[in-house]
Parts: structure tokens; C-alpha cells; sequence
């Protein structure tokens, strides 16, 4: 209720009662202007909370199936191999990085979703190719059952491990184009020229070993894979 005073001019006393009515209405919307800039100021900070949310999780890696395993074996000449393998369970692809005694590294990449098997040799200008094989299934998998930590360490007894030895002729004349590959094939040999290569039985006593690979596998079995070309 608004109490004003009467005096000997009119205007006088309509000024008073207008200005008390104001006051009274100022403070009657005072608590809901209140309330709308706190609302509004909640929604900013959600919305700024959820944005530094979305980009810590663009920051992370996209990656949480790769999984990284080192083996370490002696070759034939008692000398260990150094070798690691980066397991990517989400893409099915296991790649091999095999370190010389020279501190010179191939490697092995093992396109299990497409069937494939592409060695890159550190000492050569090309990728070799070849089509994998119930075998080379069964030695990857238990590199994959194996990897259940992020880093593994695989320690292969020289008592206890296989010894295989495999050739591969090289088909010089049928070299892939590398579009046709998969982008790990592509990535990996991109300055490169890829040649198919087949299983053979042995370089003959004509022909000389141009170059091997020592890989190992947690199923303590470690396999030369000797490379050489086949007449045209």
C-alpha cells in the first residue's frame, strides 16, 4: 500500500505517489532479473565445461587397441634379435620391426583382415608381397593372444624354440600398383616399388640367398625368411 502526503499543491502530492509506486515496482521485478542472469550464467559454464570436455577428448589418442611387444631370441649365430611388434587388434594388422646386429631395422607387417604379409627390407628399393597361410595365421595369433598388456616382453628359450627356414621367389615382372593396396600397405612402401613373391622350395645351387629376415613369434617359434629373384 503507498502512503503519500497531502500538501496545498496538488502536482506536489501526484509527484510523491508516482515516485513511491515506482520504488515499489523496481523491487518487485528486482528477484526475477536475479533469477535469469543466474540461469544464464549456469548455461555458460555448462556449455564451456562440455567444449573443454569435446577437446581433451579430440586431444587423446584414437588408438587404445594398439598394444606394443618386444621378443627377444637368439638367431642362429647365438646373436639376440631385437625385435618389437605393434599389435592393432581394431584393424587386425600386427607389424614387426626386426633390428640387424649393424642397428639396421626391416619391417614385417601383418595385414590379417585382407590376407597379406608385406616385408620391407632396410637394405632394398622395394616391398615384397605375399598371401598368408595357415601357418603364418597361427603364428600371428598367438602374438595377438599374448598382447594383453600395453608394453609385453616375451623372452624365447633357445632350448625351446623352432627353427624354420622359408624362401620366397620374387616375381619381378608382376609388380602391384600400389593403389590397389590398403593404406597400411600404402603407407608403409609408399616411395617404394612392391613385387609378389611365392613360396619355393629352395634358390638351388645356382643362385645365391640375395637377403633374409629373422622373425620370432611368443609361440617360440622363429622363422628366416630368405628372399631371391626367379628368372624372368
Amino acid at each position: 500500500m503507498v502512503r503519500c502526503w497531502k500538501h496545498s499543491d496538488s502536482r506536489l502530492e501526484d509527484a510523491q505517489c508516482t515516485d513511491g509506486g515506482s520504488a515499489a515496482s523496481s523491487q518487485s521485478h528486482f528477484p526475477h532479473k536475479a533469477f535469469w542472469v543466474s540461469l544464464s550464467a549456469s548455461l555458460l559454464l555448462v556449455i564451456i565445461a562440455l567444449g573443454l570436455a569435446g577437446h581433451l577428448g579430440l586431444s587423446q589418442p584414437h588408438s587404445p587397441s594398439l598394444q606394443i611387444a618386444r621378443i627377444t631370441a637368439p638367431d642362429q649365430t647365438g646373436v639376440l634379435i631385437n625385435q618389437s611388434a605393434v599389435v592393432d587388434q581394431q584393424n587386425d594388422l600386427v607389424t614387426l620391426s626386426v633390428t640387424s646386429s649393424a642397428n639396421q631395422t626391416s619391417t614385417v607387417l601383418f595385414d590379417i583382415k585382407h590376407g597379406l604379409i608385406c616385408y620391407k627390407p632396410v637394405d632394398q628399393d622395394s616391398c615384397f608381397l605375399r598371401k598368408m597361410e595357415k601357418s603364418d595365421y597361427d603364428n600371428v595369433h598367438s602374438l595377438l593372444h599374448e598382447s594383453t598388456h600395453k608394453v609385453s616382453q616375451f623372452q624365447l628359450s633357445g632350448n625351446e624354440t623352432q627353427r624354420q627356414m622359408e624362401f620366397l621367389g620374387v616375381l619381378g615382372a608382376s609388380q602391384v600398383d600400389v593403389s590397389t593396396l590398403e593404406e597400411p600397405l600404402q603407407a608403409l612402401c609408399q616411395d617404394r616399388s612392391i613385387h609378389w613373391t611365392r613360396r619355393a622350395d629352395g634358390p638351388g645351387k645356382q643362385r645365391l640367398v640375395y637377403f633374409c629376415i629373422d622373425i620370432c613369434f611368443p609361440s617360440n617359434i622363429c622363422v628366416s625368411v630368405c628372399f631371391y629373384y626367379l628368372p624372368e
